[in-house]
């Protein structure tokens, strides 16, 4: 499959070709190095902001998520996945240690559903769960919210080259080229915005 889009790049010149694929690679290490998460080849960000989340965090999402129902571990990182829009989604390697403390703790019990441990709080945990939620929530942190806003950019980024891909095998050969005109603004639009006081 050609990839190339003629009269794309060229370090402005409208000449050369702009090849998506490297696009894509461009906007992927873009977002990791704006946001601190990795994202994957396949596009879907899983990683966590900032790199990673305090064990403080893990423990409290895990109190506060287990006070509303009992859960097992693989539940307890969706939930906390779909809290935060998919911008932090601790690891099992996080998780289930911090289980493990707490049922050390005496916070948590844990009973066996077929083959998955399920955890509900201890009374002492319903009471460190109540505490725990009077502070700030890991899902409302700056750091989440941030990272949420840092990730639309290479992602419109990414949707703009689907759509220049789409031109390139479909549209007509003036398609194309006012394809390559509006890429090109848009382009110089952006370093204006930044070269603005």
């Amino acid at each position: 499959m050609d990839t190339s889009f003629p009269g794309f790049g060229g370090g402005g010149s409208g000449r050369g070709d702009f090849n998506l694929f490297e696009a894509l690679e461009g906007l992927r290490d873009a977002f990791t190095s704006t946001t601190g998460i990795p994202m994957p080849p396949g596009g879907r960000t899983g990683g966590r902001p900032g790199g990673r989340m305090g064990r403080g965090d893990v423990r409290t999402a895990v109190l506060v998520l287990l006070a509303e129902e009992p859960m097992h571990g693989y539940q307890l990182i969706q939930a906390i996945e779909a809290r935060t829009a998919g911008a932090w989604k601790p690891s099992p390697g996080s998780v289930y240690p911090t289980l493990q403390l707490l049922a050390d703790e005496g916070l948590v019990a844990s009973q066996e559903d077929g083959d998955r441990k399920v955890y509900e709080l201890t009374e002492a945990g319903r009471d460190a769960a109540r505490e725990a939620a009077e502070g700030p929530l890991p899902w409302e942190s700056v750091t989440v919210r941030n990272a949420e806003r840092r990730s639309a950019l290479p992602k419109a980024g990414a949707k703009l080259a689907q759509a220049a891909l789409q031109v390139q095998h479909t549209g007509t050969p003036e398609q194309v080229e006012r394809a390559v005109e509006i890429v090109d603004d848009a382009r110089r639009a952006l370093y204006a915005m930044l070269a603005e006081d």
